[in-house]
């Protein structure tokens, strides 16, 4: 689809709804061991019926070799967002995808104009300050808006339901949210979908990153 969909890129790089302060975080360890991100992804149960997992959706790695074979254009491109956020300290990672159309598991995130898709990736990094510092850096690109500018769709902070550390982006028909929470960095992408949809599986995620 081409940067999935350009015109939701350029409103989440530059726009905000909320000023909010950054947070702030406490130098006490977050609980461990923490959630692995194959566990962290959705899971069939948090997707509506009829969305088929996509081959090669598991660890990051497995699901670059698999996509390597069907778009090699698109791997070439993820392993650079990945190897970028492992330069800034992720420790592990996993991305799924389920689809109710082959064609889906084959676009940026499964991203489409016309094919229903839920995406979800988690990375892991080494402390809750280290996934923040690449939660504000960009994750695959999606950058938090800056605080107090305005953008149809977009919503900063603690209004999202994911804390303060959070952005969510609701344009039909992509709706996308990206947020910080522990160790862990997590967006979710669903599209032609509808909000119900969107909220279930933005807390099937965040609920199991501890």
């Amino acid at each position: 689809m081409g940067r999935l969909l350009g015109v939701l890129i350029a409103a989440v790089l530059v726009a905000s709804c909320q000023n909010q302060a950054h947070a702030v975080f406490s130098p006490i360890p977050s609980p461990s061991p923490h959630t692995a991100p194959t566990v962290a992804v959705l899971e069939p149960g948090d997707v509506p019926a009829g969305l088929t997992v996509c081959l090669g959706s598991g660890p990051i790695d497995v699901y670059l070799a698999s996509l390597a074979a069907t778009n090699a254009t698109l791997a070439t491109q993820v392993s650079a967002q990945w190897e970028q956020l492992r330069a800034a300290g992720a420790q592990s990672g996993a991305i799924s995808i389920y689809a109710a159309g082959t064609s889906a598991c084959t676009t940026e995130l499964g991203a489409s104009s016309s094919v229903k898709a839920a995406t979800s990736l988690v990375a892991v990094f080494a402390d809750a300050g280290q996934a923040d510092r690449a939660w504000v850096t960009g994750m695959f690109g999606f950058t938090p808006p800056a605080p107090g500018e305005v953008a149809p769709g977009v919503t900063r902070g603690s209004s999202t339901g994911l804390g303060l550390s959070s952005f969510t982006y609701d344009r039909p028909p992509v709706r996308l949210a990206c947020w910080h929470r522990s160790v862990f960095v997590a967006l979710v992408v669903l599209s032609n979908l509808d909000p119900t949809a969107f909220t279930a599986a933005t807390a099937a995620v965040d609920a199991r990153l501890n």
